[in-house]
């Protein structure tokens, strides 16, 4: 398979790349096959809007995961929301009912760092614990190539939006709304 022509970035094969991969995500990718491609960038530039403007990545083409905790009694439910980055997730709404909790929030930045294993400011849908819920945006599945984290902030994934509706536990929801509104 061809690597994608995103950006400027030297996409290459993802598993040729494991030093910009976080553990859980060599992991998961071992089994997957071909697809998926990695690209070094500077850890510096790892949030979005500044990744894109460097490395000339449309935000169209460029997905944003995002961790949410819900609860419910004494239960609480850890899942991944996947949304482009020319939108949010809704997660008071549409992702609080899917998850059916009663209330949500973002998970903490250490929870989350340490529950999956991956960098802040790098983690991605790809690896993430078995039991985790991840909500896909139907945008990111229809936009063809996207940029997703690594679970690093050196690197960078390029993967097909169809492809991460196929990760486990991916469920596709209509879970977007623009982020300027």
């Amino acid at each position: 398979m061809d690597s994608p022509a995103l950006g400027t970035l030297d996409w290459q094969p993802a598993l040729d790349r494991p030093d910009l991969l976080a553990a859980p995500v060599t992991a998961a990718l071992a089994g997957s096959g071909t697809g998926w491609f990695a690209a070094p960038i500077d850890p510096a530039l790892a949030d979005t809007a500044a990744f894109c403007a460097t490395y000339g990545v449309p935000l169209e083409a460029s997905a944003n995961c995002v961790v949410v905790a819900g609860r419910r009694g004494e239960t609480t439910t850890l899942a991944a929301c996947l949304v482009l980055a020319t939108d949010r997730a809704d997660v008071n709404k549409t992702v609080r009912r899917h998850l059916d909790v009663r209330k949500i929030s973002f998970a903490p930045m250490t929870e989350a760092v340490s529950r999956t294993g991956m960098e802040h400011g790098g983690i991605t849908p790809v690896g993430l614990p078995s039991d985790w819920p991840v909500l896909v945006d139907r945008g990111v599945v229809d936009a063809g190539w996207v940029v997703v984290g690594s679970g690093t902030r050196g690197g960078k994934l390029a993967v097909r939006g169809a492809d991460l509706a196929r990760l486990p536990g991916a469920a596709v929801l209509s879970l977007a709304v623009s982020a300027a509104g």
